[in-house]
């Protein structure tokens, strides 16, 4: 970094508690937040709602939306009328979404491209990932080769690089370390079907995973129940 001009980075914010906690981490390195929200046919929209909040209370120096129509494709319980499970399966989850980080991170790679950024930022993790393959070590190494092939900026610039830093994290480690950055927790919706007002149903996966890493965390969960 030089000067008084911060490296610009591209921060995917879903409005859960790993993208609020990336993009904590991001901007404790110095990094200028260009936070960016996918609506790709999600269920509800207060995960969006809380996107704007997690981008606005971390200082984000902009926040983008961008509308996708997954729904149109369906294949989700995220995006079409299939019902979110309340225990986990074998396999890959219905709530997988088809290609959504791909997706995402193109985006992001388009938008990073024309601010003149080399650094995109996801909170993307493999150890509590609930089986999605988009969410391994193996993904992003590919998305970033791909990345560095496919655009202007890694063919005659500086190349791309895509940041996972909770890859290897528990949802316990990352509650620490959003307890550390300050992220107020109360303001991110995990939730898989949570309500207009962001509250959380508490029994589908995405709420147990978030309900244990506070627990093994020692810490008070701050999540609002319907």
């Amino acid at each position: 970094m030089s000067g008084t001009h911060p490296r610009k980075a591209v921060i995917l914010v879903s409005g859960g508690m790993d993208s609020a906690v990336t993009l904590a981490i991001a901007k404790q390195q110095g990094y200028q937040i260009h936070a960016l929200s996918v609506a790709y046919g999600q269920r509800h929209s207060s995960e969006l709602e809380a996107a704007a909040r997690v981008a606005h209370m971390l200082g984000a120096v902009e926040h983008k939306t961008v509308h996708v129509d997954l729904r149109s494709i369906g294949g989700s319980a995220l995006t079409a009328d299939i019902d979110v499970p309340e225990e986990g399966g074998e396999g890959i989850p219905v709530t997988y979404v088809p290609a959504r980080n791909t997706i995402m991170l193109s985006i992001a790679l388009g938008w990073a491209e024309v601010l003149g950024s080399t650094d995109i930022w996801c909170g993307v993790n493999a150890v509590d990932y609930s089986g999605y393959p988009d969410c391994r070590p193996a993904f992003i190494e590919s998305f970033e080769k791909l990345a560095n092939v496919a655009t202007k900026a890694g063919v005659e610039g500086a190349g791309i690089r895509i940041h996972a830093p909770l890859m290897a994290m528990s949802k316990a480690d990352i509650a620490r370390e959003g307890q550390r950055l300050g992220v107020d927790f109360t303001e991110t919706v995990s939730c898989y079907q949570a309500d207009a007002q962001g509250r959380a149903c508490g029994h589908c996966d995405a709420c147990r995973l978030r309900a244990q890493g506070f627990r093994e965390a020692g810490l008070p969960d701050p999540t609002r129940y319907a």
